[in-house]
């Protein structure tokens, strides 16, 4: 188990976890760039400050989860899936979209926004699994005699 953190495979796994996340959302609502869009509007500095806030908390969410995936429970899918929804609920279902008044987790927005939300961060985990944990998936062949 690794106890360094692989700042290169973080970055990386954090932007193309952030590229998935944006296609979930543009397959599930028809929009792209929808929270870089927010972003933007609600600094007033527009989409392109959004874009890059966006990926910026990407990638700081992949550091951040291989800093502490060797504490969490599990298998290396099991804990970039843990991470990733336990961030939804407490940053965003409890944090940020009652911030931005959908009320907690989005509810005021539509009865699936939790479901999409947290579909989201699952997806943007995969990258994080393998990315950062490649051998979760690699088999292992015996030779036989």
């Amino acid at each position: 188990m690794e106890t360094k953190i692989n700042w290169l495979k973080a970055i990386v796994a954090g932007v193309l976890g952030t590229v998935a996340f944006d296609l979930a959302g543009f397959v599930l609502l028809g929009q792209w760039w929808d929270i870089p869009g927010i972003i933007g509007q609600k600094t007033e500095l527009g989409l392109a400050f959004g874009v890059i806030g966006h990926y910026a908390n990407g990638i700081l969410l992949a550091v951040i989860y291989a800093g502490v995936a060797p504490s969490l429970w599990g298998p290396n899918w099991a804990r970039a899936l843990t991470f990733t929804t336990a961030e939804t609920i407490a940053l965003v279902w409890l944090f940020m979209l009652p911030l931005l008044g959908a009320g907690i987790a989005g509810t005021k927005l539509g009865p699936l926004v939790p479901l999409i939300t947290l579909t989201r961060h699952w997806l943007y985990a995969i990258p994080l699994i393998l990315i950062l944990h490649p051998e979760t998936f690699k088999t292992h062949v015996t030779a036989s005699k």
